[in-house]
């Protein structure tokens, strides 16, 4: 389950300091402000969503929120750590954090935990959804925000027959789905037409939504700093924090003390290392991925679509066309690997070929998503003054503003 525990005594504190400025920061942040809390936001990068919110495959997947760790995949973990499979990478280590990481998440892989985990991360992104449309009712903002839908395409008839399953569960627990036909899944994104005779079924979910996640960090706190009063410390980096009953201080490697009532730690992958003395310090495992940014082809598609087998996902974003793919278990660099950014390319290419100028320059990217075990975000306090908002892996734009919520009610909010 997400591990939110509720304190329900705790009280709304004055003051409060967010660490991280990406977009599960950034929510947490308005989530704090508009209950009234006098927040500053910390972060080590000169703008707000430069890391893994800076390029991802920009969905609001609201609805497909499955958990990493199956029976499925458990199955082909000797495959992926030869490096078979060019979608999804293992980097297997000796590390004993590693180590430690990769039994939790071989303890999730039954199809019990599997379905729990899978039906958790589906609440919270309902949540997330009513979030994000009460901020949108509030404040305008722009960062290219459409509630245009989202396709799951199917090559394997195995695969489907088990996503046909899968919707029918989520379709109980209040999800819009629905299971097409090739002919029917082509009537609704043309883009599909190319791909006719290629692939067995779909899989639509109607209310799924995109958006750039970048251009959302910064107008968000935007919003933050005019209507809210929100300081904000950009290009800070931190060289410690404590906390006792009284105060949460950050020290920076500047030498400055800034103090506040409550700290709420926000940071992605970089948690870890700030959380080791609290028994965290495994608690995620960074997982790289890619995407490149192209101009739109002679037949893009209007709507997400996601080809399953191949891991590969197609955006309409600003008039672009954002193509997100590939997974690297253990690697933690951002390095833009040109031979793996040419594999996602040729992939995309291969799926849809008309979706985008591939043959034109366009903008490639790698960032590192916090992955835990069971795929679910870890929102609890750790200390008195002391609240984390950590692990939210693929699913960070997705679960940012639902997880933001959470985390305010945990520091005494309504």
């Amino acid at each position: 389950m997400i591990w939110a525990k509720n304190y329900s005594d705790a009280l709304l504190p004055r003051r409060a300091i967010v660490l991280g400025a990406g977009v599960v920061g950034v929510a947490t942040a308005y989530a704090l402000a508009r209950r009234g809390v006098e927040v500053t936001i910390i972060d080590r990068s000169d703008i707000a969503g430069n890391g893994a919110s800076f390029a991802n495959g920009a969905q609001l997947s609201y609805i497909y929120t499955d958990a990493l760790a199956s029976n499925s995949l458990l199955k082909r973990l000797p495959f992926l750590a030869l490096g078979l499979d060019s979608s999804f990478r293992l980097r297997p280590s000796l590390d004993p954090s590693q180590i430690a990481w990769f039994m939790r998440f071989i303890r999730n892989c039954t199809r019990q935990r599997f379905l729990e985990n899978s039906l958790e991360g589906l609440q919270l992104g309902l949540e997330s959804q009513l979030a994000m449309r009460a901020l949108l009712e509030k404040h305008m903002i722009e960062f290219g925000h459409q509630s245009a839908g989202k396709m799951l395409v199917y090559d394997d008839t195995a695969a489907f027959k088990s996503a046909c399953d899968m919707v029918s569960l989520r379709q109980s627990h209040g999800a819009a789905q629905e299971i097409l036909t090739p002919q029917e899944a082509i009537n609704k994104e043309a883009a599909l037409a190319e791909r006719a005779g290629s692939f067995v079924g779909a899989v639509y979910s109607p209310q799924e939504e995109l958006g750039d996640p970048h251009e959302f960090c910064n107008a968000l706190l935007s919003q933050l700093v005019t209507a809210y009063g929100v300081q904000v410390r950009m290009a800070t980096d931190v060289e410690s924090w404590k906390a006792d009953k009284d105060t949460a201080i950050v020290l920076t490697k500047a030498g400055e003390v800034i103090e506040s009532d409550q700290l709420v730690i926000c940071a992605g992958i970089d948690a870890a290392a700030l959380l080791k003395k609290y028994g965290l310090g495994t608690a995620l495992m960074p997982m790289k991925g890619y995407s490149f940014t192209a101009a739109s082809g002679q037949v893009s598609p209007k709507m997400s679509i996601t080809d399953v087998s191949r891991k590969v996902v197609f955006c309409p974003l600003n008039g672009a066309m954002r193509v997100a793919g590939l997974a690297e278990l253990g690697t933690r660099d951002t390095v833009v690997d040109p031979r793996r950014l040419a594999t996602l390319v040729s992939a995309a290419s291969d799926v849809l070929p008309l979706a985008a100028d591939y043959a034109a320059s366009y903008h490639g990217w790698a960032g590192i998503r916090p992955m835990t075990a069971n795929a679910l975000p870890i929102i609890r306090r750790v200390a008195p003054r002391v609240t984390i908002n950590i692990g939210h892996g693929m699913l960070g734009w997705t679960y940012a503003m639902g997880s933001a919520e959470r985390a305010a009610r945990l520091l005494g909010g309504v």
